[in-house]
């Protein structure tokens, strides 16, 4: 009899301790499933991005020379590049440098690559947590009451105007909003930079202005960043909100048909109960859906950023882009695809984490 206690008691401790490492081992054969994943991406990306700037029809040694430049001046300033060497060994000694952690120097600029991404990230940062917060938070709310009474009035309205947000061009939009708010109302600053240029910019902390400024006290500061960053998010979550909303409409409409809503009903369990069931059911392909989304939409602020003359990575990639700055782009795109692929590495892990079955490994 006491044997078979005791045989119980360790068999009862073995399946509580089965409970606690067979999770944590799903989520480590995860994280080793992705990081193996994560590095032939980003050397395909490279690839593919090192020789589509350069198949191009854009020559940066005729633009950095000047047209007046000798032939033999011309060369000299090739070699100096390294452009004249087959583009195998360039795309070679581009990784050897980037191993090392030196992406080049930017042409345009003078200044090393990474330098100049790193000075600009927290600004595309800061637009893309401000008018992606606020676009999912708009089209998670509206996209759940659209669903809670399908085809009805305001049901139709939503949809009716969430296309606006499909259809619209972005530059279009943000050329719209400074000439609507700043020329036509006089609401808005010019968009013209992150700050007034008459106010100083506060101490650099975490990169926001807005925040930055609120840290350190300066009131000034911190109205003007704030003003400049109303239409640029604004801009950012007109165009994030509308896919979310019809999204979370499709989903919340199939969740809200499921056995499982069917079952919280029939027991009388309270509204409460019931809504916490449909947000947990719609949480998994929610947040698949708006990781990819902010991928997506870190392309669309650099429109944005152009028209409003932020200064982040958006405007600063744009303009590589035109002028044939090469390194530039390298890095713009790297730093891009670096971003993407550790959203969506996190968004995937949120997912193990609130649904361990999402993910069988």
């Amino acid at each position: 009899m006491i044997c078979a206690e005791r045989n119980s008691e360790a068999n009862d401790e073995k399946e509580k301790a089965d409970s606690v490492v067979e999770p944590a081992m799903k989520i480590v054969r995860f994280l080793t499933r992705r990081l193996l994943l994560i590095a032939p991406l980003l050397l395909i990306i490279l690839f593919l991005t090192f020789m589509l700037v350069r198949i191009g029809d854009r020559d940066p040694v005729h633009m950095l020379v000047g047209p007046t430049a000798t032939q033999a001046e011309i060369e000299l300033v090739r070699a100096q590049l390294g452009l004249d060497r087959p583009l195998f060994e360039q795309f070679y000694l581009f990784v050897v440098q980037l191993l090392q952690g030196d992406l080049g120097n930017s042409w345009l600029t003078g200044s090393p690559v990474l330098q100049d991404l790193l000075a600009r990230a927290p600004a595309t940062i800061e637009l893309i947590v401000w008018g992606v917060g606020l676009g999912t938070v708009i089209g998670v709310a509206v996209g759940l009451r659209a669903a809670a009474r399908p085809n009805g009035a305001f049901d139709q309205t939503v949809r009716f105007t969430s296309l606006f947000g499909f259809s619209i061009p972005t530059y279009w939009l943000g050329l719209m909003m400074m000439f609507i708010f700043f020329y036509l109302l006089g609401w808005a600053p010019p968009g013209m930079g992150r700050i007034s240029m008459i106010i100083t910019p506060p101490p650099r902390i975490t990169g926001s202005y807005l925040i930055d400024a609120l840290l350190t006290g300066d009131l000034a500061a911190a109205q003007s960043a704030f003003a400049q960053l109303v239409l640029p998010v604004l801009c950012i979550a007109i165009v994030a909100s509308a896919p979310i909303i019809k999204q979370v409409r499709a989903i919340a409409m199939e969740v809200m048909s499921s056995d499982a809503l069917r079952y919280v009903r029939a027991s009388g369990l309270p509204p409460r109960m019931e809504q916490r069931v449909l947000l947990r059911n719609c949480a998994t392909p929610l947040i698949t859906f708006t990781a990819t989304e902010i991928t997506s939409i870190v392309g669309t602020t650099a429109l944005i950023e152009y028209v409003f003359a932020w200064g982040g990575l958006g405007q600063y990639g744009l303009s590589a882009i035109i002028s044939g700055d090469f390194a530039a782009v390298q890095g713009y795109v790297l730093a891009l695809t670096v971003f993407s692929v550790v959203l969506l590495f996190l968004a995937d892990l949120l997912i193990l984490i609130i649904d361990p079955r999402a993910n069988e490994v």
